[in-house]
């Protein structure tokens, strides 16, 4: 059993079943051993399965104990890093190629809800909002650059008029919105990747932490009360490997959010805060980004953290964020306030990539991981089943380790924060 529950979130509180999963005890053999059970792992697991490849799962926790089941559950093609600067790392054809799998990834999302019966309670439809002029231009530029040299046409400029008619703010100045993209409950989303993978064989141990592994073939996967034996072997654990990967800590950074919900509001109320019920995120660095639940509630996020999740912080900072957009909402309780970390890279692309012939590992989403995430376990799949084309497109992207080593890269990362903090201001 599990040694840490799920943290208390609005969606920890209305989650599809699951079952209990052991831990592992004794000796274990595979073809596979996946560690994290987070998207990209249980994706990856479903996929290796649907191979016909024997699999074991190992989750430190439960599934989707990570920012996984807890995310802002945006649904988005590209990456954190701009296309642009994307083409300047790998050149023009491979940033269209990782352009093309992220397009790919929103579209596995819906396939696998429908595929598996998962009660991802997909909704279409996503608003990126201006909130200063030069946003505004940005986003025009952005629109030119997707339909024009990538051929995205389901994306659209919404004038400031339009904007206010579909969010019930006076904040946002201009919108662009994507069709494509969308919003779901992660947990259920995650979950059901568990559940599916289960179903075609794949073993998941719960409460076992991957220790370490000895980096020869066959690889030997030490955890607390036993060990997998495994041919290859896909590390997926993000902020939360540690010491189980060393080699790649220094690669990626821990960054903190916060989201809260509301009580519910009831049809009428939420239908007219969000008219057509999309997601929605502003431009800023330091972005908000909010949704409508299913059951008639407002899911509001953003802000960074640097230390701790206390929910009682969480709700006075999240709330005054809320209430900027939403002054009509300053009387309305919040039955939910939770944090969570988000796996950042230095340039904010992903970082995937071997640390030997036989060892995968996928990291650095840096916010969007529920799509990136399932087309990422998709892609290691591919590789591991000896087709690496598009796996290693990713893995072709230049990484490099946070500046001031274990002590000072947080404080450093800080002071970076500040800076874009203050940009936002002006």
């Amino acid at each position: 059993m599990a040694d840490r529950p799920l943290a208390r979130t609005y969606y920890s509180a209305f989650h599809a079943p699951a079952p209990a999963r052991p831990m592992l005890h004794g000796s274990h053999t595979c073809d596979i051993c996946v560690v994290g059970g987070g998207i990209a792992g249980t994706a990856a697991a479903l996929h290796l399965a649907e191979r016909g490849l024997d699999v074991i799962l190992l989750e430190a926790h439960q599934i989707g104990w990570g920012a996984s089941g807890r995310s802002g559950a945006q649904v988005l093609p590209g990456i954190a890093l701009a296309q642009g600067k994307l083409e300047n790392l790998i050149g023009a054809e491979d940033a269209r190629k990782v352009w093309d799998v992220s397009v790919a990834g929103v579209r596995l999302v819906r396939e696998l809800i429908a595929r598996h019966g998962i009660e991802g309670e997909y909704v279409a439809g996503h608003l990126l909002t201006a909130v200063k002029p030069r946003h505004t231009q940005e986003l025009r530029s952005h629109l030119d650059e997707l339909q024009r040299r990538y051929g995205y046409e389901d994306v659209r400029y919404v004038p400031q008029d339009e904007v206010r008619s579909i969010v019930a703010s006076t904040r946002y100045l201009g919108a662009l919105y994507d069709a494509n993209a969308g919003h779901i409950h992660p947990l259920n989303y995650n979950l059901g990747l568990a559940s599916a993978a289960e179903r075609l064989g794949v073993r998941i141990f719960e409460g076992t932490r991957a220790l370490d592994f000895n980096g020869r073939s066959p690889l030997r996967v030490r955890a607390p009360a036993g060990n997998v034996r495994c041919r290859q072997l896909l590390l997926c654990g993000n902020v939360y490997l540690g010491s189980t990967a060393p080699q790649l800590q220094a690669r990626i950074m821990a960054v903190g959010t916060g989201i809260v919900a509301t009580e519910p509001l009831g049809a009428e109320r939420a239908r007219a805060l969000i008219t057509n019920n999309a997601a929605v995120a502003d431009m800023n660095w330091v972005l908000d980004y909010f949704r409508r639940s299913a059951d008639n509630r407002l899911l509001f996020g953003g802000r960074v953290r640097y230390a701790g999740f206390d929910p009682l912080r969480i709700a006075a900072a999240t709330r005054a964020r809320m209430t900027a957009v939403f002054p009509q909402l300053k009387d309305v309780k919040l039955e939910f306030a939770w944090g969570g970390a988000v796996d950042i890279t230095r340039n904010r692309a992903p970082d995937f990539g071997r640390l030997n012939p036989d060892v995968y590992y996928l990291q650095g989403f840096s916010g969007h991981g529920i799509a990136l995430a399932g087309i990422a376990g998709k892609l290691a799949s591919e590789a591991i089943a000896g087709d690496a084309g598009r796996f290693d497109v990713f893995a072709r992207i230049p990484h490099r380790a946070f500046p001031g080593g274990t002590a000072l890269r947080r404080p450093t990362l800080m002071l970076a924060m500040l800076y874009y903090r203050i940009k936002d201001l002006l």
